[in-house]
């Protein structure tokens, strides 16, 4: 079984809300994208949140809105072997140094987990920190059968930690 591993962070020094997914799965591996298989809501989810157009974008237009917007993206698991992508068969799972990247962003001031895996394994890693606020959200993986507007009602709380221009 191969070993797969977590892309890079998206963030930078205005990093005000980072949003923890656990592993790419398969689909977004395949595409080198976050969020890459196209029935997963996660761009229509932020979209709404930010009240951008992302969906239609081009990738990298969609990581530099995000960071414009002070939003930014990482996975709690650094590397797994996992058959397929479903969360319930990562084995072996090495975390993310979630700490030293926090440690890094000055202005971060809330860390959502996008998903029951990445809230469990992430709140297990993170040292808490006065002042950020931790929030689990619902998956916006298809696997999690919840509706589309009921994943968005969840999601608009992260509305507050969005930069506006």
């Amino acid at each position: 079984m191969s070993l797969k591993r977590a892309f890079d962070p998206v963030v930078d020094a205005h990093t005000r809300l980072l949003i923890l997914g656990s592993l790419p799965g398969d689909a977004s591996l395949k595409a080198g994208q976050y969020y890459g298989h196209p029935q997963n809501g996660f761009w229509r989810l932020i979209g709404g949140v930010t009240g951008l157009e992302l969906v239609s974008l081009p990738y990298p237009d969609r990581l530099a809105a995000l960071k414009a917007a002070g939003v930014g993206l990482w996975d709690v698991i650094a590397s797994a072997e996992r058959p397929g992508s479903l969360d319930g068969s990562i084995r072996r799972a090495e975390a993310a140094d979630l700490n030293r990247l926090i440690d890094d962003l000055p202005s971060l001031r809330a860390v959502a987990f996008n998903g029951g895996t990445a809230a469990r394994r992430g709140r297990l890693t993170l040292i808490p920190r006065p002042g950020l606020a931790l929030i689990d959200l619902p998956s916006s993986s298809p696997a999690y059968t919840r509706p589309l507007i009921e994943k968005a009602v969840a999601w608009a709380v992260l509305g507050r930690f969005i930069l506006r221009p």
